[in-house]
């Protein structure tokens, strides 16, 4: 029985997961917008936001604690200027899944990920 577990293991051992999910967050903060499969942009979407969360209190514990989850300067130098500012007002929700269909290789089901309020590029 699967009592108390709730997180997917994405058929993935635990470091190898959270090393993903760290990559992924990375692309997801510097570019915005990532396709992935389903389940990976679901179970992305709160390592994100609690990051952005993060961001929002800048205090230098909070920049330490995300840099030792995302190990990349330039993505939390955006999240402490510009994603913080952006989301000042926000109480949470700063990620969006928009379901992309399948791919076509083997039928996974695919989806974006986003951050909200986006600037026009």
């Amino acid at each position: 029985m699967r009592h108390g577990i709730a997180k997917r293991k994405l058929n993935r051992t635990s470091t190898h997961r959270i090393a993903m999910l760290e990559n992924m967050a990375v692309s997801l903060i510097k570019s915005e917008t990532i396709k992935t499969t389903l389940p990976k942009a679901k179970e992305l979407r709160p390592f994100v936001e609690k990051i952005i969360t993060l961001g929002k209190k800048n205090t230098n514990a909070s920049r330490i604690n995300a840099f030792s989850s995302l190990r990349d300067s330039e993505a939390v130098t955006k999240v402490f200027t510009d994603l913080s500012k952006r989301f000042e007002k926000r109480q949470g929700g700063y990620c969006r899944i928009v379901k992309a269909g399948f791919r076509t290789g083997d039928k996974a089901p695919m989806a974006y990920i986003q951050l909200l309020d986006q600037e026009a590029k």
